[in-house]
């Protein structure tokens, strides 16, 4: 079993590609089998397209509607897919990353995920708290991780996730961190932008942060810096963060640790 942050001879495990992939979405496609309700369409696979966000142990998170054609087809079967894809742009985008995930979801109340889905997606701010929206969580069976021609590999939910419970005081202290970050050190965040990312800048704000990386945003534009080795609290994170922003105002990425 892959151990978090463990590299192969090649780089990054199969997992830790998957993760990447999968924490770096915007949307993804959610796949759900229609309830059998005697019409025409029921039983039948049905796809659709979903704001994506995930917890600090990589379980993908969904914002649905009770109305929603998906939200019927889950309360009747709550076994679904969802496929993130990292080829978008890509001039030949079978050489792209991609991961469809494979496991069942159910409605959850957290607060602070949904804090987090919104952080990521504000504009969800505008119907998160309608009494017909409800934040669901996605636990993992396994993956189907095709990563480029040749580059296939199936991985079991444990390695697929990411394990979060040594980090809990992160995920606690993760929007006091990302408020201070925003509020104090934007030109840090512009340095991670511009110097490490090779983004254009102009105001990009903290979207999140988690033991594996933190989210930028800058209007509709996300982008993700990952850290070089897992962070697992406050400190370790502050230290992570003040040695990404000396190493981006020097112009290069610093060495991992």
């Amino acid at each position: 079993m892959a151990e978090n942050g463990e590299k192969t001879r090649e780089g990054v495990t199969p997992s830790g590609i998957a993760r990447a992939v999968m924490r770096r979405a915007v949307t993804a496609s959610l796949g759900t089998r229609l309830a059998e309700n005697g019409s025409d369409s029921s039983g039948w696979p049905y796809v659709s397209l979903v704001l994506a966000a995930t917890d600090h142990a990589a379980r993908p998170l969904l914002l649905l509607s009770d109305l929603a054609v998906h939200t019927s087809a889950i309360r009747a079967d709550a076994r679904i897919a969802l496929l993130f894809d990292a080829t978008i742009g890509l001039a030949d985008p079978l050489t792209g990353a991609r991961v469809s995930v494979l496991g069942r979801v159910e409605p959850v109340e957290d607060e602070a995920l949904l804090a987090r889905f919104v952080a990521r997606h504000p504009s969800a701010a505008g119907y998160a708290g309608f009494d017909d929206f409800r934040l669901y969580k996605m636990t993992p069976e396994r993956a189907h991780l095709v990563a480029g021609f040749g580059r296939i590999s199936w991985i079991e939910a444990p390695d697929l996730l990411f394990d979060s419970a040594p980090c809990s005081a992160l995920a606690a202290a993760e929007a006091d961190i990302v408020a201070h970050m925003n509020a104090d050190h934007g030109d840090a965040l512009e340095a991670y932008a511009t110097g490490l990312l090779g983004l254009d800048g102009g105001a990009w704000r903290m979207a999140g942060i988690d033991p594996e990386g933190c989210d930028l945003r800058r209007g509709s534009r996300l982008a993700r810096l990952d850290f070089n080795k897992p962070v697992d609290g406050p400190k370790a994170a502050r230290s992570t963060l003040v040695s990404l922003a000396a190493a981006a105002r020097q112009g290069k990425a610093p060495e991992a640790t």
